[in-house]
């Protein structure tokens, strides 16, 4: 199967629709992404299917729960989910911040070629972050536990925002031992085409937007 039939299908399974220029954008990524590798060491896969099904489609089996603009993505590396994300849906804005340079130049360099007008990239801490707006939506893949997360970023998301955390297996420990202050809104198992493996998105909000019913 060709790539672009590969993410057309799998895309469809997930109910996530693309129109062509949306997924030729995001082929020309996972190009810009392997050119970049051979260098920089982005990510650990290197076949084109399998970059298909690890990395756009994981990212966008996340998208029904994107219920607000704009999205922070903590520890983008390569720029999942946040890329992919942003090529779906073009009205999304969106923030990628990494601590690591030379990973941000690419994201850099991935948001000019692509000409992904809807994204920023920042290079620091998150916990050294001041923007001047809070986020409706922080997604992380890969970054760190559910806490370091929850701590690190608490201060850059709206009363009414939502965590969204990719995880492989249920995380029970880490959900254990959640900080003060958020609620766990829900663990939703996702069925990514082409990952044999478990994948999970773990759903947190503070107390006081769950105490207000939203």
């Amino acid at each position: 199967m060709i790539l672009a039939e590969q993410l057309a299908e799998g895309a469809a399974c997930l109910g996530v629709e693309l129109a062509p220029p949306a997924r030729q954008k995001m082929l020309d990524y996972l190009q810009l992404l392997e050119k970049w590798n051979r260098v920089y060491r982005l990510t650990a896969i290197a076949d084109s299917s399998r970059a298909v099904s690890h990395h756009l489609l994981d990212s966008l089996a996340v998208l029904p729960f994107v219920d607000g603009t704009p999205l922070l993505d903590v520890g983008s590396g390569g720029g999942m989910p946040g890329i992919p994300l942003a090529i779906a849906r073009p009205e999304l804005q969106v923030v990628l911040i990494d601590s690591n340079s030379k990973k941000t130049a690419f994201l850099q360099q991935a948001v000019i070629e692509l000409a992904l007008g809807n994204i920023a990239v920042h290079c620091g801490r998150v916990e050294a972050c001041q923007p001047t707006v809070r986020f409706a939506v922080i997604t992380a893949r890969a970054f760190a536990d559910l806490g370091t997360l929850v701590s690190s970023s608490r201060h850059l998301l709206r009363p009414d925002g939502r965590w969204l955390a990719m995880k492989g297996r249920w995380p029970d420990d880490e959900i254990a031992r959640l900080p003060a202050g958020v609620r766990l809104a829900g663990v939703h198992r996702l069925p990514v085409p082409g990952v044999e493996g478990e994948r999970h998105l773990v759903v947190i909000e503070s107390d006081a937007a769950a105490c207000r019913g939203e």
